[in-house]
């Protein structure tokens, strides 16, 4: 009860210090504000409205820049934490790309249905000059932690938050983007901060390991190819088949299950599947184990992020990494098979979602798809001007 009041209190001193001087634009007489948070007002008051009613979007595809962002692997191995931490607790995490876009965020339904409203969700910007002063803006400017309670916000819209930010760096040290851990202003915990730090230090472990290695990305989400440290690596469709079924089932293939996996019922003979592993360990480095058909180490593979998403209920990272179809070009059985069962996981997620962003992203990579784009129809509100969009995509698609 004392930790409410004592909260409560805070939050009306700084509302009425909002009241003071943010409508007019300087400080009036004497201030109790912290010393950063004015100066961030102040100069935040030159590009943002106090007014605004959520941050806005980045032109450029979130999807993919979180695709191929550093931070995506260590943050996805960090799952479980994550989700106790919002959900069990009542958070919504975010991580931002060093511009102060939010390439990723996870929540308990209710806290996500409130990001969401302010857009503080993937493609939100929240960097100083776009959504004034909050947590991840100062951040972002000090490359230092910080904590910003309710009317601390400049925009009105977020004097119901308090948020907990610390910057995320490279093995180089230089700032790859912050993590913030956001929740209603009468949640605030002193503990809040050393958990978002402790976030941080885990994922720069993760993100300092990896540094020291190759780093191998398989892309086969609407497309397909395989970089090695950025740079393409050449592989016939043939085996770049073979990886994607290696990389989606990581206890391996006996050489009869692959054989089967990749010529079905046809006349090939055993030495075939055999010259084309031997290819494939060459351009792989070895990374392939002998007698059961297996990777060594696990590959950084979009289809692979989408079904770890599918598994741990998480609905808007399998949404927002779901480029499109598997290797839509093949007719592999085994990639057909596997190219199904993410089209099924990823549409029923949409479908059984209360999110109309979901229906949305999902039903541009689907144009045809009449129930996903009703679906949306069904969840936005009658004002909402996205209902345009959803409307022109189901008459597209009844008609086309």
């Amino acid at each position: 009860m004392a930790q409410g009041g004592s909260l409560a209190r805070q939050r009306a001193a700084l509302e009425q210090e909002w009241s003071r001087w943010v409508p007019a634009g300087t400080p009036q007489g004497d201030s109790a504000l912290r010393s950063e948070v004015a100066q961030s007002w102040l100069r935040s008051l030159r590009t943002v409205d106090p007014a605004c009613e959520h941050a806005p979007l980045a032109e450029a595809d979130v999807a993919a820049h979180w695709a191929e962002s550093p931070l995506r692997t260590p943050v996805s191995e960090l799952t479980d934490q994550l989700r106790g931490v919002t959900e069990d607790a009542g958070y919504v995490a975010a991580i931002t790309d060093e511009t102060g876009t939010i390439l990723w965020s996870h929540g308990g339904p209710v806290m996500r249905r409130r990001a969401e409203q302010v857009n503080f969700a993937p493609g939100g910007r929240w960097d100083e000059a776009h959504m004034g002063t909050n947590a991840l803006s100062l951040a972002l400017r000090t490359e230092r932690p910080h904590t910003v309670f309710s009317a601390e916000h400049l925009v009105a819209a977020l004097h119901g938050w308090v948020c907990y930010c610390a910057p995320i760096r490279a093995a180089d040290g230089h700032q790859l983007g912050v993590l913030d851990l956001s929740t209603t202003w009468d949640r605030a915990h002193p503990l809040a901060m050393a958990t978002a730090r402790t976030l941080v230090s885990a994922i720069e472990t993760k993100l300092h390991h990896r540094t020291a290695a190759p780093g191998v990305r398989l892309t086969c989400l609407g497309t397909g190819r395989l970089t090695r440290d950025g740079t393409p690596v050449r592989l016939r469709p043939r085996h770049l088949e073979i990886l994607v079924l290696l990389a989606l089932e990581p206890q391996g293939y006996t050489h009869e299950r692959l054989h089967f996996a990749v010529y079905g019922d046809r006349p090939v003979g055993a030495s075939t599947l055999k010259s084309e592993m031997s290819y494939l360990r060459r351009a792989t480095c070895g990374d392939i184990t002998s007698r059961v058909y297996q990777l060594v180490s696990p590959l950084s593979c979009d289809a692979v992020d989408v079904l770890a998403a599918l598994e741990a209920g998480d609905t808007a990272t399998a949404v927002e990494l779901y480029r499109g179809p598997l290797l839509p070009e093949s007719d592999t059985p085994g990639i057909v098979r596997w190219r199904e069962y993410l089209e099924v996981g990823v549409r029923t997620a949409v479908l059984s979602s209360a999110t109309a962003e979901h229906a949305l992203r999902y039903g541009e990579r689907a144009p045809h798809d009449i129930a996903v784009h009703e679906h949306a129809l069904r969840l936005l509100p009658a004002d909402d001007g996205r209902r345009a969009l959803a409307a022109a995509r189901l008459h597209s698609a009844l008609h086309g």
